[in-house]
Formats: structure tokens, C-alpha cells, sequence
């Protein structure tokens, strides 16, 4: 497909992957196209706003009325729930715009009239394009587990600071100054300062989760935004920071607040880390065991 289309395999993973995520954050909402490829493509797109008949598989006819369906399979018909008659519809129409990287954001532009769709996919094709697999489904607990630390679930309990809110993440106590590690393989989408999590990072995963690491000390020297990340990667350290200006430090005893956000296309919404923290605390004590067997 990338042959034809002249759009490298990454970027289209991107797209597949940006959509299956929506789709999964959008379940009621969205009905699949076709049984493996994952992009969801409306009749009225594909056959033409204007087209008569909105279940047209007539390439010539659907072009007549400015749909983006083509035949991507050989068979002279545009089928929507054909696999690469799909893919390669949607690859078209994107890379109509160009082959370059801000052509590519163009085309996607055009086509999801999205800004946040857009960030996504190019943060994805980053990811995989960097690891050059789709296979990134390895994670790490955001401390190293042979460090003394402690948590509990302590989702939806209340905060007081800037207003009653509830808690969105878990607290893991441990001394200032332990490492804080990537869960995922990702992107580094926001790093900085926020008056409530003190310096914070927010990385992105290809499963569209925004993983949120706050109160820290300070961060992994030259760390930036934008940087691709992979579990375990140490990106800065446990501390006290934050519930005030810039460089607040000591409100509360140290810890790193650790959120996790889905995507759901237009807005995030937090759901409770717990679960998986403990899955990737297992993982990584089981992963210690046989490194020392092993020794």
C-alpha cells in the first residue's frame, strides 16, 4: 500500500491506530467499516454528499460526486467494507496533499478537519516509525521496584486545593529523589510546570492514553517535548512540588501523582490507574526475579 500510495507504512499504521483508539473510547458511536482495517468512513463521505445512492460501489460514479472511495483491491468496485479498498480510499485522498511531513499533516487536516486528530497521528507515525514496529505493547511501573515507595488506591478522593475536586490518579510515596520512569513507549507531549501537579510530564502512548506524572523534583537532563520515550526511561525524579507559583516545593510529603487519560477525539477523560499500576509492578518484580536467577 505504501507503494502505491507513496505514504510510508508508519503513517499509515498511524491513521489505523488513531482510529481504532477512538473507536474503542467511542464504542456506541462507531461502527467499524471493515473487519480488519480500522478506519471509519461514513457513507456520505465515501459515495459523495450529494450521490443518490449512499451504498454507490461505482469508482467512476462516486468520483463523479466527489467521494473519496476507490477501488483499492482491482476488482472495479469501491467497496467501504473492503479491507484495502478502505486503506487505500483513505491513503488517496491524504496523499493527494503531498508526500512530504507537512503535506502529510495537511492531508489530515483536510480529511478529520481536527487539530487533536492530526497531533495524534503524527505523534504516532513518530513512535513508530522510531521503533520501526507496531508491537509496543511493553510496560514499566514508574519507579523502579526494588526503590522503598508505597500507594494505595486513591482514586476519586477529594482535594481541596483551588476548590473541591476529586482525585484523578494514584499517590506512590517514596523519597525524594527516586527515579520516575516511562510506563510506555512514547511521545513527550507536555513538560513543564502546572500550578496543581508542580512540574509535571504528560507522555502519549499508541493506544492513545495520555500518562501524567506530577509533584516532580525536576526533570532527566535534556528531556524535551516532542522526544520519544520507552518504558523504564528515566524522566525525572520523585519530589514535593506544586499547589502554587512556579518553584513551590513542600506542601506535602513527596510522592509522584500518576494519572492515566483517554482520548476520546474531541475530549480526555481520567480513569483509575490503579489496576494497571499494579499489573506493571507484578511484571516488573517478575522481570527482577529472573534477571537475578539469571546472575
Amino acid at each position: 500500500m505504501s507503494a502505491v500510495t507513496g505514504i510510508p507504512w508508519y503513517r499509515l499504521a498511524a491513521i489505523d491506530q488513531y482510529e481504532r483508539t477512538i473507536t474503542i473510547a467511542n464504542p456506541k458511536k462507531r461502527e467499524r467499516s471493515a473487519p480488519v482495517v480500522s478506519i471509519v468512513v461514513e457513507p456520505p463521505q465515501w459515495a459523495g454528499m450529494l450521490n443518490p445512492d449512499m451504498s454507490d460501489n461505482n469508482p467512476k460514479s462516486i468520483l463523479l460526486f466527489k467521494g473519496i472511495g476507490r477501488d483499492g483491491s482491482g476488482d472495479n468496485r469501491a467497496e467501504r467494507n473492503n479491507d484495502f479498498d478502505l486503506l487505500y480510499s483513505v491513503a488517496n485522498f491524504i496523499g493527494s496533499y503531498g508526500v512530504q511531513e507537512e503535506d502529510f499533516a495537511n492531508g489530515l487536516w483536510n480529511y478529520y478537519q481536527n487539530s487533536r486528530a492530526v497531533q495524534r497521528i503524527r505523534q504516532f507515525a513518530k513512535i513508530y516509525e522510531r521503533f520501526d514496529q507496531l508491537n509496543l505493547k511493553d510496560r514499566a511501573f514508574p519507579l523502579p521496584v526494588q526503590s522503598i515507595y508505597s500507594y494505595r488506591s486513591t482514586w476519586g478522593m477529594g482535594r481541596h486545593y483551588g476548590g473541591f475536586r476529586v482525585h484523578e490518579g494514584t499517590d506512590i510515596f517514596a523519597r525524594h529523589g527516586v527515579p520516575v520512569r516511562s510506563t510506555c513507549y512514547g511521545v513527550v507531549e507536555i513538560k513543564g510546570w502546572n500550578r496543581y501537579g508542580g512540574w509535571r510530564i504528560g507522555i502519549r502512548d499508541t493506544d492513545n492514553l495520555y500518562h501524567y506524572y506530577a509533584h516532580l523534583s525536576g526533570f532527566q537532563k535534556d528531556l524535551k517535548e516532542g522526544d520519544i520515550v520507552s518504558p523504564g526511561q528515566v524522566i525525572g525524579w520523585v519530589g514535593s512540588s506544586g499547589y502554587g507559583k512556579p518553584g513551590t516545593q513542600g506542601k506535602f510529603p513527596p510522592h509522584l501523582h500518576f494519572g492515566i487519560y483517554r482520548d476520546r477525539g474531541l475530549i480526555e477523560y481520567a480513569f483509575d490507574p490503579y489496576p494497571s499500576l499494579k499489573q506493571w509492578e507484578s511484571m516488573d518484580k517478575r522481570k527482577l526475579r529472573k534477571e537475578k536467577k539469571s546472575s
